[in-house]
């Protein structure tokens, strides 16, 4: 009558998590898609254990498609430049990679691209903490007894 439990975890999970991407910061959307591609990378590791080929097979793309229509995608490659470019370049290679290692039940390929991943949100979180620090605080303006006898 009422729906399993799960559904209603699941149901308030997903509020939550929507709830988050409505409020968060371009730059923070950024992290929780890296958050979400290391998640799926950890799932089909997980499932590649068990032997569930499936589960396995829906992470990878989960993360294949985080990687492509996510990260790939929200690059601005004219303002990028260079940069821009060799993330692109980055991102295709990672897709390539998790494809066969999805064909192969590759653990040390999935490894490799959790690892620069895990490398690439790393940086991102370290640019958000230069830009969001707050700006000094302006100087006093000296008393106007300072500027009188100056």
């Amino acid at each position: 009558m009422f729906g399993t439990m799960k559904r209603g975890v699941n149901a308030y999970a997903n509020v939550g998590l929507e709830t988050g991407i409505a409020s968060a910061s371009p730059h923070a959307l950024i992290i929780m898609l890296y958050d979400g591609a290391l998640v799926a990378l950890l799932s089909a590791k997980t499932n590649i254990a068990a032997n569930n080929i499936a589960a396995k097979g829906q992470a990878i793309s989960k993360a294949i498609t985080i990687i492509d229509n996510g990260l790939r995608a929200s690059l601005d490659r004219n303002a990028g430049g260079e940069i821009a470019a060799n993330l692109d370049a980055l991102y295709d290679y990672m897709s390539r990679r998790l494809l066969h290692a999805n064909l192969k039940n590759d653990v040390a390929i999935i490894d490799e691209i959790h690892g620069l991943l895990a490398d690439l949100r790393s940086a991102w979180v370290q640019i958000g903490e230069k830009v969001n620090q707050p700006a000094l605080a302006p100087s006093p303006m000296p008393k106007a007894a300072t500027l009188v006898s100056a």
